[in-house]
């Protein structure tokens, strides 16, 4: 009884200010909580962090995982059928996946539509264009949200151990040399430490 005396005495000889800082300091905890919470869910995916997984169909309903590529050398594009920049670049895309595939590389390349029209549209482009490579469909999204991409088109070039070495916003000539460094020394030479995708990792065109 007498230790709560003791309180209440210290407590009402506390001038107001004291309360109004602590009060201030609690909401400014929470505001920055916030803040930071929602700054992490629209942080684009970079180069040198793990590529998230998933799963989505191809153009004949089969699922296909992100996981299932574990220990090659994944291209990840994401496209559409009304984009010009994608129209113009996948063909030189096609020749890159041509060229690795005929000398039997551990590679594999997954452009990954991001149309909200049915497969018929998909199937009619990649047909026009003579595509050979797997085609997935993220028609609602999601995959999208996940690697909270800001446009197409936009690869990641992903190393063996699931790692993105490289992340490449906009079209690109992929019959370059040049475009294909990163891809050609992760076959050869193997991953890297993430922290070096980090400092070299990421290209805007």
């Amino acid at each position: 009884m007498v230790e709560k005396q003791n309180i209440e005495k210290e407590t009402k000889g506390l001038p107001t200010s004291v309360f109004v800082g602590i009060f201030v300091g609690i909401l400014l905890i929470v505001v920055l909580v916030i803040v930071f919470g929602r700054s992490e869910r629209f942080r684009p995916v970079e180069a040198g962090t793990q590529a998230p997984a998933f799963t989505l169909p191809d153009l004949k309903g089969k699922m296909v995982k992100l996981s299932d590529y574990r220990g090659k050398v994944v291209f990840l594009n994401f496209w559409a059928t009304w984009c010009k920049p994608c129209r113009d670049e996948m063909p030189s895309m096609q020749v890159l996946y041509d060229v690795l595939k005929k000398q039997n590389y551990n590679f594999e390349m997954l452009a990954v539509s991001v149309d909200r029209d049915g497969p018929p549209v998909v199937e009619k482009f990649v047909k026009e264009y003579g595509l050979t490579f797997p085609i997935l469909h993220d028609r609602k999204g999601g995959i999208k949200e996940i690697y909270k991409t800001t446009g197409v088109p936009e690869t990641l070039i992903i190393d063996q151990n699931g790692v993105i070495a490289e992340k490449v916003m906009g079209p690109r000539e992929w019959r370059a040399e040049e475009s294909t460094k990163v891809i050609m020394e992760l076959i050869q030479k193997g991953p890297k430490d993430a922290d070096e995708y980090k400092v070299t990792g990421r290209r805007v065109y």
